[in-house]
């Protein structure tokens, strides 16, 4: 784990790293299927026995475990030291929510912006996030929902780290009809302009809850071939709640689980950047390095302590994130009446077909427990500017 310590990699799209992306292509027409092999399996299994003996069953420890982090919150000088970039009164406006800033430390750092100036420094609300330095494990680019006057820098973004997909986690306007991101991906009637980049929209597919696109970005007079891009969007993960099932991000995960994250960080995004942001890198990680047989990722809390050190606030839905592995697809429902509803499940494992169940389950106790922590966070957080932050 230390070396998610180590300084961040800022590495641009020189020729030499495009020529690297075109001979390690990916195609976001028809990704690779997630397909595991016995080993994967088995880690799977050691870990809904270790859900199973240490977790499900005792939901108070979770809670306790929660609170401890609460302990060492952000005091403002703090913030101040740590964002001064971000709080720079010439990238305040860049910034949906007042609260919700990147650390200066591991902030996405921009090359040439539309307007840019030295002072700006290349600033986007944007934070790489990562637990491992190794090249088999997934980094993330978690940002806030683009702001009209900052859709440029974020496919500037895009293409400047070369990233092969986009996990969009809100609606544009929530059931309030209050706005939650700004328009910058749709160009389904031809290519949309921003500034000296352009997208197109080659394809869309509607996957149940799932909405994907295959989307192409490039710099107006560039000579080497556009960007292929998938861009994933659940819309119908609420505010301040939860899925009403764990498909669609079982889903997710499911198509991405087999980009080489050596092609560049997965950009992941609500509204602020911080609650279903947070959520979908913890499953995506927790489950990632379990196949790759690293069982220290069963320890969520100091994965989310790593989380928090390299965005404010990131907050899990806890208990969504701990039950999820084990609810999905694992030999017995739960028994109807019962006190615990997600207590029932066992692990009798003797199958190739219910080894693949595991899986499910694995995936599914990962997503479901992100849940309870960032409920209890947004009552206790303290907000230091006068625009409110609603979790995201």
């Amino acid at each position: 784990m230390a070396a998610a310590n180590k300084p961040f990699s800022t590495t641009t799209s020189s020729s030499s790293s495009l020529s690297s992306a075109k001979s390690n292509s990916f195609s976001a027409v028809s990704p690779p299927r997630l397909t595991l092999s016995p080993d994967q399996l088995r880690h799977c299994s050691e870990a809904l026995t270790f859900f199973k003996e240490k977790k499900l069953h005792t939901p108070h420890k979770i809670q306790k475990e929660f609170l401890t982090l609460q302990v060492n919150r952000m005091k403002p000088l703090e913030k101040r030291n740590r964002c001064s970039v971000a709080l720079d009164c010439v990238n305040y406006s860049k910034n949906r929510y007042t609260d919700v800033v990147p650390f200066d430390e591991n902030r996405v750092v921009l090359n040439p912006c539309k307007d840019y100036r030295p002072s700006a420094r290349g600033y986007i609300n944007a934070s790489f996030i990562r637990t491992s330095s190794a090249e088999s494990i997934s980094q993330f680019i978690a940002t806030q929902g683009p702001l009209p006057h900052t859709f440029e820098d974020f496919w500037e973004m895009v293409l400047q780290y070369r990233c092969p997909a986009i996990v969009m986690l809100t609606r544009l306007v929530d059931n309030y009809r209050m706005v939650k991101c700004g328009d910058y991906y749709q160009a389904e009637d031809g290519p949309r302009e921003f500034g000296n980049i352009y997208v197109v929209t080659k394809s869309i597919r509607t996957d149940s809850s799932l909405v994907l696109r295959h989307m192409e970005v490039n710099y107006k007079e560039a000579e080497e071939p556009p960007l292929s891009v998938l861009h994933i969007q659940y819309p119908e993960w609420p505010d301040h709640g939860v899925p009403k099932d764990t498909i669609a991000v079982r889903e997710i995960f499911k198509t991405l689980y087999n980009l080489p994250p050596s092609l560049g960080p997965i950009v992941v995004h609500c509204s602020a950047g911080i609650g279903r942001t947070g959520t979908y890198c913890a499953i995506h990680n927790t489950v990632q390095r379990v196949l790759a047989g690293d069982m220290s990722a069963l320890d969520l809390v100091n994965t989310i302590s790593i989380f928090r050190s390299q965005r404010i606030g990131m907050i899990w839905r806890h208990h969504f994130l701990w039950k999820l592995v084990a609810l999905s697809n694992v030999n017995e429902r739960p028994k109807a009446g019962a006190k615990d509803p997600y207590g029932s499940w066992i692990l009798d494992v003797r199958s190739p077909v219910q080894l693949e169940r595991v899986y499910d389950g694995v995936l599914t106790v990962t997503s479901i427990n992100a849940r309870a922590k960032g409920q209890i966070w947004n009552m206790s957080t303290e907000h230091t500017s006068n625009t409110k932050r609603v979790d995201s």
